[in-house]
């Protein structure tokens, strides 16, 4: 089943307190919405970035015994050779890549976006980052993998529209994660230095840190967002 942002309800939405002149997008994890995140990042928020946390669609999800729950796509299982729902991360990818539009048509220009997450919506922020023909400020990914891995090329990606060589990844995860292994996430980042300029890949791990997060975690965050997004005023 795919997800359409349509049938979700609007953003949390925390205003720049002047005119913003940046955006940071981040999607919320598995069952969860984007109200909780939206009070996380009012906590560490820089006066001319815009902050938006959308909420994934409702959708049976396979995992959890096809039961109803927020979701960016389906998730058929947690181990690194389950079936995934390409057409459902596809079609999420597609709906965050029309929220950066909408953005970018508002007069932000997208290199002064980050895209990020926590868990299967870090992971959907990775692989619309990457696949997206917008060029980004970064991503910031939490507690994640890389859906349709084998999607990728074996090198770095590149083309005529495709110029990730400036691309700033910023990965966390805690080592006493119990739902996405910390192996998923060093995978991950070892992938993701293939796929884009190594230099520009930072993975952080965060001791006794679960499926959660943590005050230092979010002060790493909060610095790489103001290096990346600094103030043009």
């Amino acid at each position: 089943m795919c997800g359409n942002n349509m049938s979700a309800p609007l953003p949390a939405v925390v205003p720049a307190a002047r005119k913003a002149t940046a955006v940071v997008i981040f999607l919320h994890g598995l069952g969860d919405t984007g109200h909780g995140w939206a009070d996380v990042f009012a906590g560490i928020r820089s006066s001319h970035i815009k902050y938006m946390c959308p909420h994934a669609p409702v959708m049976p999800v396979t995992l959890n015994m096809n039961m109803a729950m927020p979701s960016w796509f389906d998730i058929i299982g947690l181990s690194p050779d389950s079936q995934e729902d390409e057409p459902g991360i596809r079609q999420a990818a597609e709906n965050v890549k029309a929220l950066i539009e909408q953005e970018v048509q508002n007069g932000i220009p997208s290199k002064r976006i980050i895209l990020g997450g926590f868990s299967q919506g870090a992971a959907l922020s990775l692989y619309t980052a990457l696949t997206t023909q917008q060029k980004l400020a970064g991503v910031t990914a939490l507690n994640c993998w890389l859906p349709l891995w084998a999607s990728f090329p074996q090198g770095p990606i590149s083309g005529v529209d495709r110029d990730l060589s400036n691309l700033s990844i910023l990965q966390c995860h805690g080592d006493c994660e119990p739902l996405v292994p910390l192996m998923f996430g060093c995978l991950t980042a070892e992938k993701l230095k293939t796929l884009v300029n190594p230099a520009n890949v930072n993975f952080k791990t965060y001791e006794g840190m679960m499926h959660s997060s943590c005050q230092q975690e979010m002060m790493d965050i909060k610095q790489f967002i103001n290096k990346l997004l600094p103030s043009v005023d």
